[in-house]
């Protein structure tokens, strides 16, 4: 028995569509979070201000890390904008966020069947060429990894008291911001390591892994990899959150506004 084939084509106009559903909650909420966060990473970058605390425990906001100390001539420039070109830039061409921001903020399409402002797909050119660079941002994407673990490490290194006197000798301890840091750089790990471009160094361009070297090795990090893609975007919005929220805790500890308590 044939079967007739249905698809669902969208409509000549922006906004135009037979949907009945709300498909506007998507990328309007989409909008409204990536926009709130790049208002507020924005701000907080140019405020150059309480994003380390040295007293009691070390903490070190993820926007400012790793810690730049330029010369007093450059004090005009804030270290984040000389840092966060890298993580941001990770982010900006990442393929989830890629379809998530053109669809929230350039409506290209603003969700399936729905009409675009344009009659037909550009592609990624003449500035959006930029996207290829994907796959570079992801090797200093995992740098930034490992250099928010030493500062996950480092916020279990105590070697003042909550003064800034001097401690007998170096002990080791626990506060709420480690758990915040550790946090952040957990997710942002998963998120990194969920990257499909990763996904793709470790397992493309293989036809037979029992044929290549360490064949087996690169078959469970592939696996591994492809387990933690299928929830790349969970990753991509707990990972932007937590790492907004890391740094506005640090600025609270570092502006006096609370203190950070210690565990153990």
């Amino acid at each position: 028995m044939a079967t007739e084939r249905v698809e669902a084509r969208a409509k000549e106009g922006l906004g135009a569509t037979d949907r009945t559903d709300n498909w506007w909650v998507g990328p309007l909420a989409t909008a409204l979070g990536l926009g709130a966060f790049g208002v507020y990473s924005t701000i907080r970058a140019f405020a150059n201000a309480d994003f380390l605390v040295e007293k009691g425990t070390h903490l070190l906001s993820p926007f400012y890390s790793p810690h730049i100390i330029l010369p007093a001539s450059w004090a005009w420039i804030s270290p984040a904008f000389l840092i966060l070109w890298a993580p941001g830039g990770f982010r900006l061409t990442c393929y989830y966020y890629r379809k998530a921001y053109y669809r929230s903020f350039f409506l290209d399409p603003p969700a399936c069947a729905v009409g675009e402002p344009r009659n037909q797909y550009q592609g990624e050119t003449r500035l959006f060429l930029f996207q290829n660079l994907h796959r570079f941002f992801l090797y200093v994407a995992l740098i930034f990894i490992v250099l928010l673990t030493t500062d996950v490490i480092k916020a279990c290194i105590w070697t003042t008291d909550r003064s800034g006197a001097p401690l007998a000798g170096v002990t080791f301890g626990v506060s709420v911001g480690t758990l915040v840091l550790a946090l952040c750089t957990t997710l942002l790990a998963l998120y990194t390591f969920s990257c499909h471009s990763l996904r793709h160094l470790i397992g493309g361009n293989v036809d037979c892994y029992s044929c290549v070297a360490f064949g087996n090795v690169r078959y469970k990090a592939w696996k591994g990899v492809s387990v933690l893609n299928k929830k790349h975007m969970l990753w991509a919005w707990l990972s932007l959150f937590m790492v907004g929220f890391a740094d506005f805790y640090v600025f609270l500890v570092a502006s006096g506004r609370i203190e950070d308590l210690r565990i153990f």
